[in-house]
């Protein structure tokens, strides 16, 4: 369940305190936790006049990049500490983007677009690597698919976790299909089905074992991903970090 107004109120506080300095030099100290962030981005790809939201949009970095790269896309993002949003709101008038990018204060797992934005849903919402420091971080990756606009699916590689079937069940809880698919038939799959998301569930292994599951990676080109316990461990190892 996303947090109550209480729960929200005294994260935003803590992120706050956290913020009022370090978001001055926050962006200088995050080169190293944006591994895909940029693949991410050019893979983004919405519509002509589409809708993108970024979760946990921090400093407002990466929305500035993406709308850049995107000049006909409208972007939207959401952030619980009101001190990055200041530097957000700045970073953004700063490069004369103020009509193309707006900018709310609202808790990931459980803001409402319409009283932010007056917008139920978007082409493409995304959290970079945000999601590792938000708590709730169940709750916000439900969040963000109920926020994505209908007609899509998301597959769930199951590399043997025995979380898999109960991912499937709170995706489709968000009114999005799911399915699970074994990992000996994902790469077939995806690259026939063309999912709009891919989920790499956990999984007993680790990625130096020998006969460890694994996935060709080229089949998830231009689909989001989100890798949870191995399957975010076989992302580090698969795209070059450190394990």
């Amino acid at each position: 369940m996303a947090a109550d107004h209480s729960d929200t109120n005294s994260a935003a506080r803590h992120m706050d305190a956290i913020y009022r300095g370090q978001r001055h030099i926050y962006d200088l100290t995050r080169k190293y936790y944006l591994l895909g962030r940029d693949r991410l981005i050019a893979e983004l790809a919405p519509p002509i006049g589409g809708t993108v939201l970024e979760l946990g949009c921090g400093t407002g970095r990466n929305l500035i990049l993406a709308a850049r790269t995107y000049p006909d896309a409208r972007f939207y993002g959401v952030d619980i500490s009101e001190e990055m949003l200041i530097t957000a709101r700045a970073n953004v008038e700063k490069v004369g983007l103020s009509p193309r990018i707006r900018l709310a204060q609202g808790d990931a797992s459980a803001v409402d677009t319409v009283t932010a934005f007056g917008v139920p849903a978007f082409d493409r919402v995304f959290v970079s690597y945000a999601l590792s420091m938000i708590p709730p971080w169940r709750e916000t990756a439900a969040h963000a698919l109920s926020l994505t606009k209908a007609g899509g699916s998301v597959h769930v590689v199951d590399f043997g976790g025995q979380y898999s079937q109960l991912i499937v069940r709170r995706v489709r809880e968000q009114n999005v299909y799911s399915e699970m698919v074994p990992w000996t038939d994902a790469f077939q799959k995806i690259t026939t089905e063309r999912p709009t998301a891919v989920i790499l569930s956990g999984g007993p292994k680790s990625v130096f074992e020998a006969d460890s599951p694994t996935l060709d990676f080229s089949c998830l080109e231009g689909i989001p991903t989100l890798g949870i316990c191995y399957g975010q461990q076989l992302m580090a190892y698969k795209l070059g970090g450190n394990v």
